[in-house]
């Protein structure tokens, strides 16, 4: 188990110091801001939907590894797929983190499945993905993890 814990926090630091498509996506047609005051992550999530497809997607801000690494990791899984498919794949995210219930795959994922040990990551590894719903939705106002 160790060995395992030890490949899900290099990944985390990896995606951390190296991020996947971070910066603002000229193209998108939908975003949403979020932030988690406790902590001051803050977040803005870009979509280029095409239809119910996702054609790209990127983030960018400021916050801590966690907050950081899961809207890397989030960026890359999501690119590509239906809508359908993103809102399916946020619900099983944010019941591993929560609840500890992996009934999914959920692929490089499931490096946050530590995160529900430490209630208050939880909010920095869902920050990305309740803004990402917040996109989806076209919502004006900002997701906030209060």
């Amino acid at each position: 188990m160790s060995d395992l814990r030890d490949l899900y926090q290099e990944v985390i630091l990896d995606h951390n110091r190296r991020p996947r498509n971070f910066g603002p996506l000229p193209e998108a047609n939908h975003q949403a801001e979020g932030n988690n005051p406790l902590c001051g992550d803050r977040i803005t999530v870009y979509l280029d939907l095409e239809g119910d497809r996702i054609r790209g997607i990127s983030f960018q801000g400021a916050g801590c590894a966690i907050s950081t690494a899961s809207a890397s990791l989030m960026t890359e899984a999501l690119k590509g797929r239906s809508v359908e498919e993103a809102r399916h794949l946020f619900h099983g995210f944010h019941e591993m983190v929560t609840k500890g219930e992996e009934g999914e795959d959920l692929g490089k994922l499931a490096v946050f499945t530590g995160v529900r040990e430490y209630p208050m990551r939880v909010k920095c590894a869902t920050l990305a993905w309740h803004t990402l719903m917040a996109a989806l939705d076209q919502k004006d106002q900002p997701v906030t993890t209060e």
